[in-house]
Formats: structure tokens, sequence, C-alpha cells
């Protein structure tokens, strides 16, 4: 049965900055939803979670508000964490007379304080006991790498708020680096970018489609000829407008959050014992997350660092499925890095 009693439907989670997943042991991956909430500000009545409230991101009246809770992989806002996950462990568990235990990512980089909110947040929502992984542990379980092996891996975690970089044996972080730059400074380059040549006004949402349909992160066949239009409003004449943006564009207007991970994971490697050094040359990089399925940022580290880069089978998914590997197996016990238990 594992380290868990899978009767209590136990949980995984990978609390993100732009979505969060849940695995329940035994069943695999029940949720992927946005991390977003909307509120009646009067009222203060959760109106939406998930989906529905990222629908209204940037389109509510004055007396709505839809926001995402964390940043930068951590609780920005305490109450509507809590809410939004009351409201997710519900929609996948249901009324249970059993308080689940959790498994929750979170980021390396994290403040003591930091983890006890998140921890707290999970209790206030239910949970009977909560453990915590650092996510890259978790993503690199997911992705199945050997982290239980005397052998280095080496795993880079890109989400929406934060990249995770660590070097992993023998089920632990033997080098590891957090940097608060990812997906959503991806997107705020790209808008900066469009405000800055073309005085054109794009929302947060409309960034990401721009980057996800023709952002790239190192040249390929083709690029050039890549193109997209765009709607938003003119800076100069307040009216809305529609222009024509090329793939080099988005490229060159993300260069800036792009290099920082590459450094984060040029300097990962500076660190890295020669014997692992030399496992990660044979092995390769693992890129996860759903940074990695930007076109070409594997071929970018790779050429910046010699090594080969691999992306995992399903990068969105590593760190929750490495949570649900953690609820189902007893071989993993090593790699909380917190844990609480209620009464």
């Amino acid at each position: 049965m594992g380290i868990f009693n899978r009767i209590r439907r136990d949980i995984g989670i990978d609390l993100g900055t732009a979505n969060t997943c849940v695995y329940i042991a035994g069943q695999g991956v029940v949720l992927s939803e946005p991390s977003v909430v909307a509120f009646d500000r009067d009222s203060k009545k959760l109106l939406a979670v998930g989906e529905e409230a990222r629908q209204m991101l940037g389109r509510t009246p004055g007396n709505i508000t839809a926001s995402r809770p964390l940043r930068d992989g951590v609780i920005a806002d305490f109450d509507a964490t809590e809410l939004m996950l009351q409201h997710f462990i519900r929609k996948v568990v249901g009324k249970s007379l059993l308080a689940p235990r959790m498994v929750i990512g979170i980021p390396s980089g994290v403040t003591g304080v930091e983890r006890r909110a998140v921890m707290e947040a999970a209790v206030q929502a239910g949970a009977k006991e909560v453990f915590l992984v650092e996510e890259p542990i978790a993503a690199a379980i997911g992705a199945g790498l050997p982290i239980s092996e005397p052998v280095g891996s080496m795993i880079v975690d890109i989400g929406g708020g934060t990249t995770e970089v660590a070097i992993i044996s023998l089920q632990g972080s033997v080098i590891s680096e957090s940097v608060r730059v990812a997906g959503d400074e991806m997107n705020e380059a790209i808008a900066t970018y469009l405000k800055k040549l073309h005085n054109l006004v794009i929302g947060e949402r409309t960034a990401e489609m721009i980057k996800i349909q023709i952002g790239s992160a190192f040249p390929y066949k083709g690029d050039d000829e890549q193109k997209l239009e765009v709607r938003g409003l003119h800076m100069l004449s307040g009216l809305p407008r529609t222009i024509s943006i090329h793939a080099t564009e988005v490229r060159e207007s993300m260069s800036e959050p792009l290099s920082a991970i590459v450094e984060a994971v040029k300097r990962t490697l500076e660190q890295a014992p020669p014997e692992l050094a030399a496992d990660i040359y044979d092995r390769g990089i693992v890129l996860a997350g759903g940074g990695a399925l930007l076109k070409g940022l594997d071929g970018l580290i790779s050429h910046e660092t010699g090594i080969a880069v691999h992306v995992a089978e399903e990068p969105l998914n590593c760190v929750v499925l490495g949570t649900g590997k953690i609820l189902e197996t007893n071989t993993l016990n090593r790699v909380f890095s917190g844990t609480f238990s209620g009464s």
C-alpha cells in the first residue's frame, strides 16, 4: 500500500503559480486547472475558481476581482489560496469522513515563513497531514529520473513563477537554485516589447497566446516567416488596433528572461562535483514544467552548455506525477523537506 493508506484518498498537489494539478493515490491526475479565483468585492463571496475564473481575467466589472493568489511560486493571498484549495479538494474528493493526507510540491528557494503558509493553507483546506517536497525533486521523480541511485541527474523545472534547477543524487538535491524568472516573466517581456516598439497595450492572456503560438527560444527553419495578428489598445490613438508580429520579434522580446534561465543552469553546472558533472554530461539535462514546451528552449540550453537536453514526456504534469509516486511508494520517504501533522 506504500507509506500512505489509500483508503484515505490521499492527495498529491502541484500548487503552481499558473496551474494547480491534483493527484489521487490509485487514480492518477484527476484535476489540472488555472490557479485563479474570482471574488465579489462587496460581499467577498467566491464567484469562480480555476478555468471559469481565468476566463474573467482582464474582463471583470468594477465589483468583481479575478486574480491569481500565488506569485513567483509562493502564496501572495493566503485566504484566496485556502479557498481555492478547498474548492479543488472538494471537487476531486467530495465529502469524505477521513481527512486526506497531502504531498505538496514547493519551490526549493522558499523561506520558512512561506513553507508554513503552504502547510497552514492545506490544513485549513482539510488536510490531516501535510508533507512538503521540493519541486525539482518531485519533477525528477515524475520525469522518471533515477533519483535514488548514486548517479547525478539534472532537472530544470520551468513553471509560471519560478525556474527550479537541481542536480539530484540519492534522493536529495546536491546543488539547487531557484530563480523567480519563468513563464510569467516571458509574458511580461512580450507585452513590454509591444508597448515600447508598437505602442500597443495587450493583456496577460494575449501575451501568453503569442508565446504559445509563435514564441521560440532558439532560431529554427522558417521562423522568419512565422507571424501572428495581434489585437490590443493603441497608446497614441486610444483605440483598438491590430498589428502583425513576427516570431523573430517574439524571441527577441524574451531574450532577457531566457538568458536568466540559461545563467541559472550554468551556475548550477559550475558548482557540480566532478563525478556528478560527468554523469550529467553522459545522461543530459531534463526539462520539465510548462516552460519546457517553449519551442527551441532545449536547443538554446544545449547550445549554451554543450550538453544534450531532453524534454520530459509529460512536462506539465511532472511535479504532480512525482507527488503521486511518493504517495504510492515506501522508498521515497527521505525526499520530504517539511511535514505537519494535525490533531
